[in-house]
C-alpha cells in the first residue's frame, strides 16, 4: 500500500506495518470511496490474515473522524470500512490515520506468545504442524497442531516454559529468505495447509525469536518477548482424530 493503486490490481509489496512496525499515525490521501470505506495511498493498518485480526484505529480530517473497525482487501488494496454509527460521514481528501495502539500491542503479544507455544511443541512433539489458529479480540487465542498422539496433560505442562521463555526477554525481529534459504530450511514453514505469501521480490517473511525459534509469518509482533504479559493454558481440546486445540490467554 505504498501508492494509489486500481481495486483490482493484484501486485504485492511489503506491508508499512511490516517496515515500519512503531509508525501508528500517518498522513494520507484517499485515492478511492464506498459509502462506509476508503482506500489510502498509504496506511500503517495491519489488514488482517493468518488468524490475527486486522488492526482498528481512526481517520480524522479537518471536520471529522471515523471509527476504522475492520481492513477488507481486494488484492494489494486494503479498505478501511467505517463503524456502522460513522457510515456517510465522508472523509476529506487527506486524513490522519491512526492506528489503535492498544489493539495493535494486544493483538502482537496473543502473535509472539503462539510462536512461543508453536517453538515449543515443534520442539517436543517431533515437529507437529499447526493446522489452524485464531486470535480473538478479549486477549484470548487458539492454536490448532496436528497431534495425535498426545497426552494433553503434557501440552498443559508446557504453561511454566512458556512464560519462562516471555521473562527471558528474547529479542524478535524479521528477516526474509528467498526460495533457495526457504528449500535449506523446510522447519520455518510450520503450518500444514497455509503459507504466508511471498513478497514482490519473491522472498518469505520470517519471524526469529533469538536462539529459539524461526517461522513464515505475515503478522504482527513484538521486538522483545518481554513486552508481553504472561501467559495461561485456558483449555486443551480434542478435534477429531488428529487435532489438539490449546487455548490460551494473557494474564489479567
Amino acid at each position: 500500500m505504498s501508492g494509489p493503486r486500481g481495486p483490482d490490481e493484484e501486485s504485492m509489496s511489503p506491508y508499512l506495518c511490516h517496515i515500519d512496525p512503531d509508525c501508528l499515525r500517518v498522513e494520507a490521501r484517499v485515492v478511492a470511496r464506498r459509502p462506509d470505506a476508503v482506500l489510502l495511498d498509504r496506511s500503517f493498518f495491519y489488514p488482517g490474515g493468518g488468524g490475527q485480526l486486522a488492526d482498528r484505529g481512526t481517520l480524522a480530517w479537518e471536520g471529522g473522524t471515523v471509527t476504522v473497525d475492520r481492513i477488507e482487501t481486494q488484492g494489494a488494496n486494503a479498505w478501511h470500512c467505517f463503524d456502522a454509527a460513522d457510515a456517510g460521514n465522508v472523509p476529506g481528501d487527506r486524513v490522519v490515520a491512526a492506528v489503535d495502539a492498544d489493539f495493535r500491542f494486544l493483538m502482537s503479544q496473543l502473535h509472539t506468545g503462539l510462536h512461543l507455544l508453536n517453538a515449543l511443541v515443534y520442539q517436543r512433539f517431533e515437529g507437529s504442524l499447526v493446522t489452524g489458529v485464531q486470535m480473538a479480540a478479549d486477549g484470548t487465542a487458539r492454536i490448532d497442531f496436528d497431534l495425535p498422539a498426545a497426552d494433553n496433560n503434557a501440552l498443559r505442562a508446557l504453561e511454566p516454559a512458556l512464560n519462562g521463555l516471555i521473562a527471558d526477554g528474547r529479542p524478535v525481529k524479521a528477516l526474509y529468505l528467498d526460495a533457495a534459504a526457504l528449500a535449506r530450511e523446510p522447519g520455518v514453514l510450520r503450518s500444514r495447509s497455509v503459507a504466508p505469501p511471498a513478497q514482490a521480490d519473491g522472498t518469505t517473511r520470517i519471524i526469529e525469536i533469538e536462539g529459539l525459534d524461526r517461522q513464515a509469518c505475515g503478522g504482527t509482533h513484538l521486538s522483545n518477548t518481554a513486552q508481553s504479559a504472561p501467559l495461561r493454558i485456558l483449555k486443551i481440546e480434542n478435534k477429531g482424530q488428529h487435532n489438539r486445540r490449546i487455548r490460551i490467554g494473557l494474564a489479567r
